[in-house]
């Protein structure tokens, strides 16, 4: 254990405020090196907890938590706040099973005052509990942090805008760690605003408006005045002209490392009233050199070498995500008209790749995955090929714009869903659980998943060919399966599956990550005397219902395998299909259960669900023994 002066005496943001504000640098730096300490071990988001680790220390030594709430955008930039409040220890555990969580989250501690997974949604919450307080009459403070790039969600603007109509008590952080302000701007600048947030000079200017008020006709046109010079002076001496334009006084901006004048400001600012926003700048990953130089590689990571920065484990195995990037550079070469779209996301979802190639045809919207999806739809209708290459989780939050702007008008528009199924440690606000069972009720929508990485770009290949409506595809997060890759492309059948081992006893009809699963599960089974028959269904809709009716005439027990809620997803067609055509069959779907599967590695998830080989195989075994008792009596 090192020998720190004061974090292992903070327990609590009431021992933080024990500390003299000349030694909050300390705390800062002894935060910022256990953060490091900590993540080399165990993994995670680091960048951007590395850059609010001033910030964080200001807003709790300020703020009188957990009765004045914090609201927390995009949660990974939580980590030194979980640090403070009182989670220090268990960091070690983070995002591992069983340990606490890589976000925050309302169940894990009082100072979670909103779960935050996905960006762009703290200052809708945060004018939501500042109502909620007008209403029952209480006296806290709500103050929302919003950073890592959630000021391009469009959610934030419709918040500010009606935040703004209400005039509500509300203070709004703004982390900017990517806007570029001038040095001789951002000098006048903190001037400027040091100035007009002091007590003195608000309390000055309440009285000079309230002595204006009495002097009739010359009291409105000094008021003209004053307010059009200061809106003028302020429009160009700031970049707050649109904050304050949307009904938010604008303080700053200012430097966001500067743990002192951090807390000096936020003290001026915290009597304020009404809607305010404080903009900072910070670095992120700042204090660890290698996170610094490459931020974007370091804001999630594996466990890695604290002196160099590298990951400690690597795979010669390429990923899914890079394989499919690297697929679609070669399909671009052949076909002009294919584009890419992501949404602040090109090197997590293999644009990069695309973006290096060819950058006029690549577009990232930032994170606005509405705006993205209805912006391919605009390309689509003029006939280029938009490939939007969203998460999975992400693409929930352009639902609307799936069905209203490309399935209704019948574009073609190829969605490529990066973790689709258990993403691991991100847990349930990253989960790709849902899929497979949201664009399966969309008219039109063709949906598929490969089986392994040579499936994959056949797939995306055919996807680019269909001309016929929009098109799906989604694959798992992680390393391939390290298969032989074609040189040419192949287009699939729409609809078609494929058998890829025989049986007699039973059928597994899986599809996507599920398939390897499947034919290690048959092989087990084989030992037990019990043939399984494997389909590789590859299409959750269209479904090949040539072979499923195979499949009904000749098995009684059919199992449906897919990393994807139960309900909804391709067991619950199979089972329609079945209904329809009145099959009298024992049909068991196999999947994510009903309910938010928590953190913790794929394997480690897979084998508790039981829908790993091991656990299809067991209860199959299980099940058709059941069977043969049942027979036998």
């Amino acid at each position: 254990m090192k020998d720190y002066k004061y974090l292992y005496k903070i327990d609590s943001p009431t021992d933080l405020r024990k500390i003299p504000t000349y030694e909050l640098k300390i705390v800062c730096e002894e935060i910022r090196d256990y953060m490091i300490d900590v993540v080399s071990q165990t993994g995670g988001h680091l960048g951007a907890g590395l850059g609010v680790v001033e910030l964080t220390v200001a807003l709790h030594y300020v703020f009188n938590t957990p009765y004045d709430k914090l609201i927390w955008d995009t949660g990974h930039q939580a980590y030194p706040h979980k640090i403070i409040t009182g989670r220090r220890d268990a960091m070690i555990t983070i995002r591992q099973l069983g340990g606490i969580s890589g976000f925050l989250k309302r169940s894990e501690s009082e100072y979670d005052v909103f779960g935050a997974g996905h960006a762009s949604t703290a200052l809708s919450a945060a004018l939501g509990i500042a109502t909620a307080r007008d209403f029952l009459k209480e006296n806290y403070k709500v103050v929302a942090i919003v950073g890592d790039g959630a000021m391009t969600g469009g959610m934030v603007y419709e918040a500010m805008n009606n935040a703004g109509l209400q005039k509500r008590d509300l203070i709004v952080i703004l982390n900017d760690n990517n806007m570029s302000i001038a040095p001789n701007v951002w000098q006048f600048s903190k001037y400027f605003t040091e100035i007009t947030s002091t007590p003195q000079f608000n309390k000055f200017k309440a009285q000079v408006w309230e002595l204006t008020g009495k002097l009739d006709e010359l009291g409105d046109r000094i008021r003209k005045v004053v307010a059009r010079v200061e809106g003028g002076i302020k429009a160009i001496v700031t970049p707050g002209a649109l904050f304050e334009a949307l009904g938010f006084r604008y303080f700053g901006p200012f430097n966001g490392h500067n743990i002192n004048q951090l807390v000096r400001i936020l003290s001026h600012i915290k009597p304020l009233k009404g809607p305010i926003l404080v903009h900072v700048y910070t670095q992120k990953g700042k204090g660890y050199k290698p996170a610094e130089e490459d931020s974007q590689k370091l804001h999630g990571v594996v466990p890695f070498d604290k002196i160099t920065g590298k990951a400690l484990k690597t795979s010669s195995v390429a990923s899914y995500t890079k394989i499919f990037g690297e697929t679609l550079v070669e399909i671009a070469k052949q076909n002009d008209k294919v584009v890419g779209i992501t949404a602040a996301m090109p090197d997590g979802t293999g644009l990069d790749h695309l973006q290096k190639a060819f950058p006029e045809r690549f577009f990232d919207v930032g994170i606005a995955e509405q705006h993205g999806v209805t912006f391919a739809a605009g390309l689509a209708t003029q006939g280029m090929i938009p490939v939007v290459a969203i998460y999975s989780t992400f693409l929930q939050r352009a639902f609307d714009q799936i069905i209203h702007d490309v399935a209704l008008q019948h574009l073609h528009v190829v969605f490529v869903l990066d973790r689709g199924g258990l993403v691991g440690a991100d847990g349930p606000t990253h989960h790709g659980a849902f899929d497979l069972s949201y664009l399966r009720i969309i008219p039109g929508m063709v949906i598929m998943a490969p089986k392994d990485e040579n499936e994959l770009r056949n797939m995306l290949y055919t996807a680019i060919e269909y001309k016929d409506g929009p098109i799906a595809m989604r694959y798992p997060r992680g390393n391939a399966l390290g298969v032989p890759i074609s040189k040419t492309f192949e287009k699939i059948p729409i609809g078609k599956a494929e058998v890829l081992r025989k049986g007699s006893n039973v059928a597994l009809l899986a599809i996507g990550s599920m398939v390897t699963y499947a034919i290690t599960a048959a092989e087990l089974l084989q030992n037990d005397d019990i043939s399984a028959e494997v389909v590789n269904m590859r299409f959750v809709k269209p479904l090949d219902y040539d072979l499923l009716n195979d499949i009904f005439k000749r098995f009684y027990k059919i199992y449906v395998l897919e990393e994807n809620s139960i309900v909804g997803g391709l067991g619950s067609a199979v089972l329609e299909y079945a209904a329809k055509v009145d099959a009298k069959l024992d049909i068991e779907l196999v999947g994510l259960p009903d309910e938010f599967v928590e953190h913790g590695t794929q394997a480690e998830l897979h084998a508790k669900l039981g829908i790993d080989a091991s656990g299809v195989a067991e209860k199959v075994k299980s099940e058709i023994k059941s069977i043969k008792q049942l027979e036998t009596n």
